[in-house]
């Protein structure tokens, strides 16, 4: 009987580090932030969750990136990734996923097709804290995303880009001209660079939402974000930058530098305040 509890600890333990929906990015995918050093800036979002995101099946089950997702809008507060050059393309994907985890913690940790998932569990509500695919069908929004898949030349990690938590409803004109021109500028500007660690987030609207059945479903964000930390093969900091853009028809994407995105976001000066460990100076 004295080795069932030390038995059944290492159960939980083997477990928790394999969920996707995790209670801190630093116990399971800190990769994805500059120095493992993950951000306290927003942290305390009302209905926040960490997401590590994992797909695959079997030995090809991995982290891709991180999401903070905040349930109460059902958007996401930011996606941190990485990006390692060269970069070789690869192929694209449309196949949406969801977070199982989300609906309950103890399904499976990779993301999955949500019809697949009604079949495993019929009559269950997936979206009590998360967008479907039905949230954005017949709405003038793009599933518009933060990690996006073309800064991935690997085919599993692109396809990891497709799931709905690492999207908000993007004015189609924005997310198809501006932002994108922007993320393709991006790549060149860290050519010269070993890997880049980037973070993409948006700002919440005040009551702007698409809704389904009367019922308010999904936020329409004020604004989309976007910061990165470049390093040599040395991990040394070698470019650093931000950007910002109303989400839309203005079709405008602001250069700024970080302290300029840190005041934008009204993000606190203080160290709790970096989005990159030592502002990506050293």
């Amino acid at each position: 009987m004295q080795t069932l509890v030390p038995l059944c600890a290492l159960l939980l333990l083997l477990f928790s580090a394999q969920a996707d929906v995790v209670a801190k990015f630093e116990d399971n995918c800190s990769e994805f932030f500059y120095h493992k050093k993950v951000p306290k800036w927003g942290e305390s979002t009302d209905g926040a969750v960490r997401i590590c995101q994992r797909y695959g099946e079997g030995s090809n089950s991995k982290f891709h990136f991180a999401t903070l997702y905040d349930t109460k809008h059902r958007i996401a507060v930011y996606s941190a990734y990485v990006i390692e050059l060269p970069m070789n393309g690869g192929q694209d994907s449309r196949l949406w996923l969801i977070e199982p985890q989300l609906v309950d913690t103890t399904w499976k940790g990779e993301m999955e097709e949500e019809r697949i998932l009604k079949q495993e569990h019929s009559g269950i509500d997936l979206g009590k804290k998360q967008a479907l695919n039905e949230d954005y069908k017949e709405s003038v929004f793009d599933r518009g995303h933060l990690n996006p898949n073309g800064h991935h030349s690997e085919n599993h990690k692109r396809a990891a880009t497709y799931t709905l938590t690492n999207v908000v409803p993007q004015n189609h004109k924005l997310n198809t001209e501006a932002w994108r021109k922007y993320e393709a500028k991006l790549l060149t500007k860290i050519k010269s660079c070993t890997k880049a660690f980037v973070l993409v987030g948006a700002v919440p609207s005040e009551d702007n939402w698409i809704v389904k059945n009367n019922v308010k479903s999904v936020n329409i964000p004020d604004f989309l974000w976007n910061a990165y930390c470049c390093v040599d093969n040395n991990d040394k900091p070698k470019l650093r930058g931000a950007a910002s853009a109303k989400n839309s028809e203005d079709n405008k994407v602001n250069e700024l530098t970080l302290d300029q995105l840190k005041e934008f976001l009204k993000i606190p000066k203080e160290a709790e305040g970096v989005l990159f460990d030592k502002d990506c100076t050293s």
